[in-house]
């Protein structure tokens, strides 16, 4: 748990008097340990964590994406052809690769291009087969979330220690679905049912990807879908079991 009183910098991070500061505490390193260096800036293609400083390693991810954003590695799985375009059945065939249903498989096209597809065109005029264009993929970011994505596409990693921080319990190495809710309820803005439903279909289509056997996701696996490295994992993996 974060201390109420960071000493060494000599300002408060929670007060008594507004008992939430004190429930929601950030993400703070002690000086002895200091695995993340400035935490609060942004990278730009590689998703840091404490546990992971240097982004993902495994096939040099980090090395073989560093042209991409975080935000634009997140969708590259479903850009098989890898022509920056995301069509309709790309995003049909790519949660059916990662073993969603039949049923969620149809409501994902449904809301990822209904509401995804117009932000990333480059003109006015929307786009006839709701396509989704990578180039412009920080355009579709919404509000009421963790703010790990900024508007660019880059990833925050005080924001994403900030999810297990303030709502995770335990030793803050993963997230209980009851968490997820108080989460989504804690990062709620005013006036945005748009942001409010973006998170609440993320974070259930998280869950049911990882359907955690303890009820508990993962703070790595999470990591690993931001970037988008988990979702190649699991679709190899299920491709091997039905070999």
């Amino acid at each position: 748990m974060a201390p109420a009183r960071t000493e060494e910098d000599g300002f408060d991070v929670s007060i008594k008097e507004v008992p939430v500061t004190g429930q929601r505490r950030p993400f703070i390193q002690t000086d002895d340990d200091q695995k993340l260096k400035h935490p609060g800036t942004a990278r730009a293609n590689e998703a840091r964590s404490v546990e992971a400083p240097n982004g993902t390693q495994q096939d040099d991810w980090a090395l073989q994406h560093r042209d991409q954003t975080v935000l634009q590695q997140h969708i590259a799985f479903f850009d098989t052809d890898s022509d920056g375009v995301i069509w309709p059945p790309d995003t049909f065939n790519g949660f059916h690769r990662l073993g969603y249903n039949l049923i969620f498989c149809i409501l994902a096209v449904i809301i990822i291009h209904g509401n995804f597809s117009y932000p990333t065109v480059s003109g006015w005029l929307p786009d006839p087969f709701f396509r989704v264009y990578a180039e412009n993929i920080h355009k579709d970011k919404h509000g009421s979330d963790s703010g790990t994505y900024d508007t660019e596409g880059r990833f925050v990693p005080q924001k994403f220690e900030d999810i297990f921080a303030k709502y995770a319990g335990g030793d803050k190495q993963g997230i209980t679905l009851g968490e997820v809710f108080n989460y989504m309820k804690g990062q709620r803005l005013v006036l945005d049912p748009f942001g409010w439903g973006g998170a609440f279909f993320e974070w259930m289509a998280t869950w049911i990807l990882l359907w955690p056997e303890d009820g508990r996701m993962k703070k790595e696996d999470i990591r690993r879908i931001y970037d988008g490295s988990l979702f190649y994992e699991i679709a190899a993996r299920r491709s091997k079991q039905k070999q």
